[in-house]
């Protein structure tokens, strides 16, 4: 690799594209023709006001070098770090304090420079940069801030990219903090009333600061795949924090006289009741991500000690066109699944906790059977996720719409097949086994620890044994796990004490690979990149009903089960492990530990 001058020794001067291409030459990564045709193109002046390696980045191409990877923005940001020997930076969002690092310089002087303050301590200031002979504002920062500099090189769209947002967040903020605003009132929406962000309602100009930080708020949660977003109130101010992957991060500091608008704003989009604040409530609200595609989410709110906290379910709209594959289930489950389905009539449970991916799995199967000569009819509270192929309908127990008189209304309504979001209480599960003896297929949920457990559930609910024995098809108990990231998990050995743990009392077979969750920037440093569910498939055979009986017998059922096929949820994690998928570390977290009676 060839080298450059020290930093000290170059003039304070912008980093010409011309360089660039000559050291990308120079250590094999671009070929002569290549860099000819740029370097005719900088010579006329054609990318003056475009950093190099953007310029180069979205060309496209590959590095000449073996094994060819794409020459992409990132790439060449790690690769000129080294070059200009200036430690190479991230900047993830999930990380920084945005309304210190703002208060370092003003947006116009950090603009002019395409300089951002990462992290701000007591007696340092880390600056990202991608532009490393540039000097003159690290001597007036240091002068104005008195504390050490210490630069770092970073992507230049990321700079460009955060400058603009992290500016304009922190200046919403502190205008709406200053003036204390109150949210404007939008109107009243219909269910499906689309609500494009910025232009909901006409809005007095002083509520723009708001109107700013919620659409933020929401585009920043799409963008870094949240699954929920928590707004909680406390003393001194309001925290906001992400769920991705199943896990909490914590992404901003609201000051209090912001967070009560910025919650009053939210509450009006979904339809909420903004003057009641001492009972919790539940709205929607739809809109679109940033690929333009519509999103759904559901929002809940719930008096505190310091006021209103609400959480906001976002609904990943690519939900309903995965793959039974893709959700996770192998090819014989997905087999399994697909005979169960096919059935006329009978009742199918999916069982697990909350956020475990119930929604996901049933959802995925009512759109493939949601065919043009079939009526599928769900009875929800909430309703989830609203899909036209479906006629869906929402509890509302202050006018007596329960799930059981729901499901008496939709047998009006010549439904194929009926889908129940929960089996809560008695009635509703006499209304189930009544629609499945009537002739209709019925999906629904429970919330057992695992597929066994279900039928001691129902049995518990008053269901008689015998007509357990006729309507019951099978029950999917379900977990989701972390998967490992692919840029950074390494192969690991595990030794047999440990592999037993995971997977005692069962035998199962030695393991092919394993890996560890080592941590990059891609993930966040936390190894893991997206989830996958663990599916445990229990099918009533014959011989399986007869054990369902007035002193039924779980430890029998349960080994019967097992006999017949049925592999255990954690068992199925150990598949998983060995995989390469995830780790044992991450299934032991997510995964009821396995009962004696197995």
């Amino acid at each position: 690799m060839s080298s450059t001058r020290p930093l000290k020794n170059v003039p304070d001067r912008k980093l010409p594209l011309l360089d660039v291409l000559a050291w990308l030459e120079a250590d094999g990564m671009l070929t002569a023709e290549r860099v000819a045709l740029l370097r005719g193109l900088a010579e006329r002046g054609s990318y003056d006001d475009q950093h190099p390696l953007s310029v180069i980045g979205k060309r496209g191409w590959q590095n000449a070098r073996p094994p060819h990877a794409p020459l992409t923005v990132e790439s060449l940001t790690v690769w000129l770090a080294q070059k200009v020997q200036l430690p190479y930076f991230r900047i993830d969002p999930l990380k920084l304090d945005m309304r210190r690092i703002t208060g370092v310089i003003s947006q116009g002087y950090a603009s002019r420079f395409k300089v951002l303050p990462v992290e701000v301590t007591m007696d340092e200031i880390v600056v990202a940069t991608a532009e490393p002979y540039e000097r003159e504002w690290e001597r007036e920062i240091n002068q104005i801030q008195n504390k050490k500099i210490r630069r770092v090189f970073s992507n230049p769209d990321d700079i460009n990219r955060y400058l603009v947002e992290f500016y304009s967040i922190s200046r919403s903020v502190i205008g709406a903090e200053s003036q204390n605003l109150g949210s404007a009132a939008t109107g009243i929406q219909n269910f499906e009333q689309l609500i494009e962000l910025s232009r909901a309602g006409k809005l007095d100009v002083n509520d723009q600061h708001v109107v700013s930080i919620v659409d933020w708020l929401l585009q920043y949660a799409f963008d870094q795949r949240a699954s929920d977003i928590h707004i909680e109130p406390r003393r001194e101010a309001g925290l906001i924090r992400f769920r991705i992957d199943g896990v909490l991060h914590q992404v901003y500091q609201f000051p209090s006289a912001v967070l009560a608008p910025v919650t009053s704003r939210i509450k009006i989009l979904a339809r909420m009741d903004i003057s009641e604040k001492r009972r919790p409530q539940d709205g929607r609200i739809k809109t679109r991500n940033p690929n333009g595609q519509e999103v759904e989410l559901r929002i809940s709110s719930m008096p505190t000690a310091f006021g209103e906290k609400l959480v906001m379910r976002i609904f990943d709209p690519t939900v309903l066109l995965r793959s039974f594959r893709e959700l996770g289930i192998s090819e014989p489950d997905e087999k399994f699944w697909q005979a169960m389905i096919d059935n006329p009539h009978g009742i199918i449970l999916v069982t697990g906790p909350t956020g475990s991916g119930k929604t996901t799995t049933l959802y995925t199967t009512l759109k493939q059977l949601a065919q043009p000569d079939v009526n599928v009819c769900t009875v929800e509270d909430p309703i989830e996720m609203v899909d036209p192929a479906l006629n869906q309908m929402q509890v509302q127990p202050n006018i007596d719409l329960t799930f059981a008189n729901g499901v008496r209304t939709l047998l009006r309504q010549d439904p194929d097949i009926i889908m129940i979001g929960e089996i809560r209480d008695a009635e509703t599960a006499e209304m189930a086994v009544q629609a499945s003896l009537t002739g209709h297929l019925v999906l629904s949920t429970l919330h057992t620890n695992d597929a066994p457990s279900s039928i001691s559930r129902l049995l518990d609910l008053g269901v008689p044994p015998y007509l357990l024995q006729s309507t019951l098809l099978a029950v999917i108990a379900q977990r989701l796990v972390r998967t490992l990231c692919p840029q950074c998990k390494k192969e690991a050995e595990l030794g047999d004490q440990e592999w037993d743990s995971l997977v005692a009392p069962w035998k199962a077979q030695n393991p092919k690979r394993v890996f560890n969750a080592i941590g990059c920037l891609e993930c966040r440093n936390t190894g893991y990149k997206g989830r996958i569910g663990l599916y445990e498939m229990l099918g009533f055979t014959p011989a399986i009903k007869k054990l369902i009986t007035a002193d039924f017998d779980m430890d029998a059922l349960r080994q019967e089960a097992m006999r017949t096929g049925m592999k255990p949820l954690r068992l199925r994690g150990a598949q998983k492990v060995a995989e390469g998928v995830t780790t044992m570390e991450e299934v032991l977290r997510v995964v009821p530990p396995p009962t004696t009676h197995y």
